[in-house]
C-alpha cells in the first residue's frame, strides 16, 4: 500500500476517487448502515451542534466515542470534532463530483504532528477500507498501513 496523505502545516490531508455520484458517497459518509461497513456505526441525532456516538469497530475493543457535528452542508461538507483539548480530532469531509467521478478530500487538522507517523496511516486504512466497501471488495489488513507507512509520514513534519 503507497501512502498518498500530505501534510500541510499540521493538516492532514488525503484525497480519494469514485466514480460515482456525489449523493451516494455522500451516504457512506453519513448513513450508519454505509459507515459501519468501513468505518463503524454511529447513533442519535445527525444534525450540525449535535454528539452523536460512533463505534470504532476496527480498533482493539470496538470502543464508542462520541463526535460532535460541528458542521454539515449536505452532500459537500461535513466537519466533526472529537475528544478532549488536549487530544482533539478535528475531521473536514469535503465532496466535489465533475463529469461521473466524485473526490473526497478528507483533512484532519492536526494541533500538533508529533503523531502523524500513526495518525496517517491510520486514515490511510479508513479510507481504503471505504472504497472496498463501496467496491463490495474485503477491507484491507491494518498491518500493511503500520508501521510500514509511518516513516513517510514523518519525512513530512
Amino acid at each position: 500500500m503507497s501512502p498518498t496523505g500530505r501534510l500541510f502545516g499540521n493538516d492532514l490531508v488525503l484525497t480519494r476517487g469514485f466514480r460515482a455520484p456525489i449523493d451516494d458517497v455522500w451516504a457512506s459518509l453519513t448513513e450508519p448502515e454505509r459507515t459501519a461497513r468501513w468505518f463503524g456505526p454511529w447513533q442519535g441525532e445527525g444534525a450540525p451542534g449535535r454528539t452523536i456516538k460512533v463505534q470504532m469497530v476496527h480498533e482493539d475493543g470496538q470502543p464508542w466515542m462520541d463526535m460532535t457535528i460541528d458542521a454539515c452542508q449536505a452532500p459537500h461538507r461535513l466537519v466533526l470534532s472529537a475528544g478532549d483539548e488536549n487530544d482533539r480530532w478535528l475531521l473536514e469531509m469535503e465532496l466535489a463530483e465533475s463529469a461521473g467521478v466524485t473526490e473526497l478530500r478528507f483533512t484532519q487538522h492536526l494541533t500538533t504532528t508529533d503523531a502523524v507517523g500513526e495518525v496517517g496511516p491510520g486514515w490511510e486504512y479508513y479510507l481504503d477500507a471505504l472504497v472496498a466497501a463501496r467496491e463490495e471488495r474485503p477491507l484491507p489488513v491494518f498491518d500493511d498501513y503500520y508501521p510500514a507507512q509511518k516513516a513517510y509520514f514523518e519525512a513530512q513534519r
